[in-house]
């Protein structure tokens, strides 16, 4: 059953198969929208999209493209649907597909969300209501979340920035050891931490 809920000014369709949209994860499009402001022109991409509402919520009152990628076919009918609902379809595009794969190698966005699976693996039973290939980001929470560090490394545009969700800081911690950021491609330059987990903010180097 379709189930529906308030994200901000939108209305999110999802079901139970779909991981269910966090009110606080509004925080990461408000960032997002802010670093909108004064990126380099072009797309936004959202990496791990689900039903689409971070990403969705993030262009809504910007002129900006967006587009959004996640591997689950009924997550991008999701976010299809919920892009029709906010009136915005005509500037979205979804791609289902892995993350390695779905992108050309030209392709540049100035600004990218990520909200990729962090709960480490054995943690998982805490959140039996979740999907679970939705929150499962393997033995230390970061499977997911490094392969959103490569797609940034290689598609961030110069001057853009990223904002990654997490859900600790000793997680952003682990990822200063990608190298993305020892060969200093990119740079985290901001972390904050939320109700439920934390945004990191990468820029381009």
């Amino acid at each position: 059953m379709t189930d529906r809920m308030s994200f901000g000014p939108l209305t999110i369709a999802f079901d139970e198969r779909v991981l269910r949209p966090r009110e606080w994860t509004a925080a990461q499009s408000s960032w997002a929208a802010e670093l909108m402001t004064t990126a380099p022109p072009g797309p936004v991409l959202e990496l791990c999209s689900g039903a689409g509402h971070i990403g969705l919520l993030a262009v809504l009152v910007s002129a900006r493209p967006l587009v959004c990628v996640d591997a689950s076919s009924v997550a991008c009918d999701f976010a299809r649907a919920n892009a029709v609902a906010a009136g915005i379809a005509d500037r979205v595009e979804v791609r289902e597909g892995r993350l390695e794969s779905a992108l050309g190698d030209d392709e540049l966005f100035p600004v990218v969300i990520a909200d990729p699976p962090w709960v480490p693996a054995a943690e998982t039973g805490r959140y039996p209501e979740d999907p679970l290939t939705a929150i499962d980001g393997g033995s230390d929470g970061l499977d997911v979340a490094r392969a959103c560090l490569a797609v940034i490394d290689r598609h961030l545009a110069p001057g853009g920035s990223a904002v990654l969700q997490l859900g600790t800081t000793a997680q952003v911690d682990l990822l200063k050891a990608e190298p993305a950021l020892t060969e200093g491609r990119l740079t985290v330059t901001e972390v904050r931490e939320e109700e439920r987990g934390v945004l990191a903010r990468f820029d381009r180097t």
